[in-house]
C-alpha cells in the first residue's frame, strides 16, 4: 500500500550528541548574571554553604527562578537545566534545591528581596545605558507621567495539605497572596503570601506589600518621577489609604492614588441626587467615547468623609453604563436599570472621564497574575509555609527575568507578547553545540524564523558589562 501522507517519513532515535533544548533561556541565565542577580543571591545566602559544597546557594536559587521562567512547575523541572550542562553548567540536583528552599528564613527572604531591588537597579541602567526608557503606562488613550503599581489578590488552590493552607471565600482551599506589578514593564515587584481565609481588605497587608514594592523601586526613580498605585474595591481601607497619602506628606514621595470604593447606602442616596448634567460621557481605553458609560463626582455629596477617617484630599467618583448580559447587579443597580461603580482618588486635577479610564486600567493586573501563575505563583511545592514563600519569591523574579528580557533585548512583538508566546518563539528554541576556536557556539537553525532575533538578543546582552565583585 502507498503512503498518501505528506510529512517525510522520519526514525527518531534517542542517540543524538552536541543538541541542546531550549537554548533561549540560556538568555535568562546570562541576564541574572549581568544584573548582578546571581552575585547578589550568592552575597544574601553565603552563610548558608555548607564546607565542601559543590554548588552556591545563591546559584541554586538562580536557576530555580530560570526555571520558573521557562515554564517549570516543580522543583524536578530543574532537569532540564541539568541535563545540558554544555548549555547552563553545572545545576543542583533537586535534593540540593530542596535543602536550599528549605533553608530560607524570615532574614534571608529579605535579604533575596534586597538582592532583587539591587538587581532591578542594575537592570534599569543596563536599560538606560541601551538608550531604552522605562516604557510609559497608558489609559484613555494617553500615556501616564511615571510608574504605575498596581496591587491586587488572587487565589491559590492547594490540592493537598500545606501549612496555613485555609478555605477560602470562594470555597476552595489554599493561599491567598498578595502582589504588586509595575503596569510600565510587567515587573513583579512585591508579593506577600497567606493563608486561603486571609481578608481581601486587610489594611497591614496591603501596607506590607506597598513597603515591599516601593522598596525595589531604584531610589532615584521612586523620588523623580511621579507614583499611581491602583487597587480594587479591596484596597478602600482608611488605614491604607491614610498610609498612601502620609507617604506623600511625610517620606516627599509623589505619590497619588486610585481605589476601588465601597457602594455604600450614602454613595447610593449621593448617586440619586446628583442632577443629570452633573454627568460626562465615559471614554474607551484607545480615548474614545464609551458608549452608554458616564462618570460624575460625588464628593460634595458625601458629608463626613474626612471626619470618618479618610484621606483629607481624598475624592470619589463613580461611572454609571448598562450592564453587559449576565453582569451581576445589586439591588440599587435593578432599581436604576444601569451598573454603577465608584472608586476614590486624591489625584486633584484631569478630566473626570480620564480618571476614570486611568482606574478601569488596572484590570491589566489581571493579566499579570494569570501569566504568574504559570510562572510558579500558580502551584506551591512545599508542605511549608516558608518554602512556599521562598518560592513565590523565586517565582517573582522569574518574572522580573523575562520582563528585563522583553524591554532591554527584544523588540517589535517579542518585547510584548506573554510569557507562554515567548517561550514558544524564543526560549524553547533548539539549538547545535559546536566547538571551535576556544569558544562555544550555540547554532540556531538557520531557517528558524526568530533566530535571528534570538541571536541579536545575545548580542544586545553581549554590550552590557557584568557588575565588579569587591
Amino acid at each position: 500500500m502507498q503512503n498518501t501522507t505528506t510529512r517525510p517519513v522520519v526514525t527518531v532515535t534517542a542517540d543524538g550528541w552536541g543538541v541542546a533544548s531550549h537554548a533561549g533561556s540560556r538568555l535568562l541565565a546570562d541576564l541574572a548574571e549581568v544584573t548582578g542577580l546571581a552575585a547578589a543571591f550568592s552575597d544574601g545566602l553565603a552563610g548558608l554553604r555548607e564546607r565542601r559544597s559543590r554548588h552556591d546557594p545563591g546559584r541554586v536559587l538562580v536557576d530555580v527562578a530560570v526555571m520558573l521562567a521557562d515554564g517549570g512547575e516543580t522543583i524536578s523541572d530543574l532537569a532540564v537545566l541539568r541535563d545540558q550542562p554544555d548549555l547552563f553548567g553545572p545545576v543542583a540536583s533537586t535534593a540540593t534545591a530542596w535543602r536550599v528552599l528549605d533553608s530560607v528564613d524570615d532574614v534571608v527572604l529579605a535579604g533575596l528581596r534586597q538582592a532583587r531591588a539591587l538587581a532591578r537597579d542594575r537592570a534599569w541602567m543596563a536599560r538606560a545605558e541601551l538608550g531604552r526608557d522605562v516604557p510609559a503606562a497608558t489609559a484613555g488613550g494617553r500615556e501616564l507621567a511615571g510608574l504605575v503599581i498596581d496591587v491586587d489578590a488572587s487565589l491559590v488552590t492547594c490540592h493537598s495539605e500545606k501549612e496555613s493552607a485555609a478555605a477560602t471565600f470562594k470555597g476552595g482551599f489554599g493561599y491567598h497572596p498578595l502582589l504588586a506589578f509595575l503596569d510600565n514593564t510587567g515587573e513583579a515587584l512585591a508579593g506577600l503570601l497567606r493563608p486561603g481565609n486571609a481578608g481581601s481588605n486587610t489594611a497591614a497587608d496591603h501596607i506590607t506589600v506597598t513597603e515591599l514594592a516601593l522598596a525595589q523601586i531604584p531610589e532615584t526613580d521612586r523620588y523623580d518621577r511621579p507614583i499611581l498605585i491602583r487597587a480594587d474595591g479591596a484596597g478602600a481601607t482608611r488605614d491604607w489609604l491614610r498610609h498612601l497619602h502620609g507617604l506623600r506628606e511625610t517620606n516627599g514621595l509623589d505619590l497619588e492614588f486610585s481605589v476601588g470604593f465601597t457602594m455604600t447606602k450614602a454613595v447610593q442616596a449621593a448617586i440619586d441626587a446628583l442632577p443629570r448634567q452633573a454627568w460626562t460621557p465615559a471614554i474607551e481605553a484607545d480615548g474614545s467615547v464609551r458608549h452608554g458609560a458616564d462618570v460624575a463626582e460625588i464628593t460634595g455629596l458625601l458629608d463626613g468623609l474626612t471626619a470618618a477617617g479618610w484621606p483629607a484630599a481624598m475624592r470619589v467618583i463613580v461611572r454609571r453604563e448598562r450592564p453587559h448580559p449576565g453582569a451581576q447587579l445589586c439591588l440599587f443597580d435593578q432599581h436604576h436599570g444601569l451598573r454603577y461603580q465608584a472608586f476614590a482618588t486624591d489625584t486633584t486635577h484631569g478630566q473626570l472621564a480620564h480618571l476614570e479610564a486611568r482606574h478601569r486600567a488596572h484590570a491589566r493586573v489581571e493579566d499579570r497574575i494569570r501569566c504568574g501563575k504559570d510562572t510558579g505563583i500558580g502551584r506551591f511545592p512545599s508542605r511549608l509555609f516558608a518554602l512556599n514563600a521562598a518560592w513565590l519569591e523565586l517565582a517573582l523574579t522569574g518574572i522580573d527575568l523575562l520582563a528585563w528580557t522583553q524591554h532591554l533585548l527584544l523588540d517589535g512583538d517579542l518585547a510584548k507578547c506573554e510569557p507562554k508566546a515567548l517561550r514558544y518563539r524564543l526560549l524553547h528554541a533548539a539549538a547545535r553545540i559546536t566547538r571551535g576556536q576556544r569558544k562555544i557556539f550555540v547554532r540556531l537553525a538557520e531557517h528558524w524564523h526568530w533566530a535571528r532575533d534570538l541571536a541579536a538578543a545575545f548580542a544586545r546582552l553581549a554590550l552590557i558589562p557584568h557588575p565588579l565583585r569587591n
